[in-house]
């Protein structure tokens, strides 16, 4: 099994030309982004790009808002709007569909119904959709997520542990078997650390953060057997250190304590590093076991 990393245009203040070549230097197979965007001609530069720079690209969709869903927008909005961006980015191939989905304050079953419906609806479209586990959304928490998946066992998931760190307040050690549980449909891995109380360390190489560091790579490699387990070939993983209230910043001076796209090329650099060292020890185990 192979790691491929992708390059987030969340945080990208420049051109998507520009975070096309920031992708490829950092050896990154493609881009993750939207399809929708506030900015004229994005769908057509995003295509150009991809194009020049032969780079793969993942769609992310946000249903009925943006990150944070519009709190009285129905079931079938939400899958609407799904829908309206599945064929809006259809044009351009993408490789899969991450999507930010549903709503946290859903009862369970709403939520069921829901991702029951997506999962129609990719498929009517012959694409595949890996849904986040995302504060604000559906799989906001541990437990919620657990009773949507054993009711849904063909769903694949993105895994963002970072979202449930901060909303658990604990790292995920002790929630093993709900990690267990997610790495059996993971599809696609945000690769940003949280901590206790945030989404986002300051920098994930930080020696007073190495411990969670540490436990979120221990679910990475849970899912990362998982996967291999089911057949797949190759692994995707996103770095996905981000703004809007994730990366610190100085008060007063509002400057911001780190470059953005330094940690992501960081946490890119220790992953890649990270599954190395961990297919090694794994193969090395099987041949003991051969």
């Amino acid at each position: 099994m192979q790691l491929r990393t992708f390059k987030t245009l969340w945080g990208h203040t420049g051109s998507i030309d520009q975070g096309a070549l920031l992708a490829r230097t950092a050896g990154c197979a493609g881009l993750e982004a939207p399809a929708i965007h506030s900015a004229p001609g994005h769908l057509e530069q995003l295509a150009s790009a991809l194009q020049t720079h032969e780079l793969e690209w993942i769609q992310e969709i946000c249903t009925a808002g943006s990150y944070v869903p519009r709190r009285d927008a129905s079931v079938s909005e939400h899958l609407e709007d799904l829908e309206a961006q599945i064929v809006l980015g259809k044009p351009l191939a993408p490789r899969f569909i991450n999507v930010m989905g549903g709503c946290d304050a859903w009862p369970v079953q709403d939520s069921v119904d829901f991702f029951r419906a997506a999962m129609d609806i990719a498929d009517r479209h012959d694409v595949l959709c890996s849904f986040e586990t995302h504060r604000g959304r559906s799989f906001y928490c541990p437990w919620n997520t657990v009773a949507i998946l054993q009711a849904l066992p063909a769903l694949k998931i993105t895994c963002d542990f970072s979202h449930w760190v901060v909303v658990c307040e604990r790292l995920m050690d002790s929630e093993w078997d709900a990690v267990t549980l997610a790495a059996q449909h993971a599809h696609h891995i945000h690769g940003r650390i949280g901590y206790d109380q945030g989404p986002q360390v300051p920098h994930p190489g930080a020696p007073e953060y190495a411990d969670a560091l540490a436990s979120h790579q221990r679910c990475w490699e849970a899912i990362w057997q998982a996967q291999q387990a089911r057949g797949y070939s190759e692994t995707t993983l996103t770095p996905e250190f981000g703004p809007d209230g994730y990366l610190h910043h100085l008060p007063f001076t509002n400057a911001p304590i780190a470059d953005l796209w330094e940690l992501n090329r960081w946490i890119g650099a220790e992953e890649q590093r990270h599954f190395a060292r961990w297919s090694h020890a794994n193969a090395t185990k099987e041949a003991r076991h051969a």
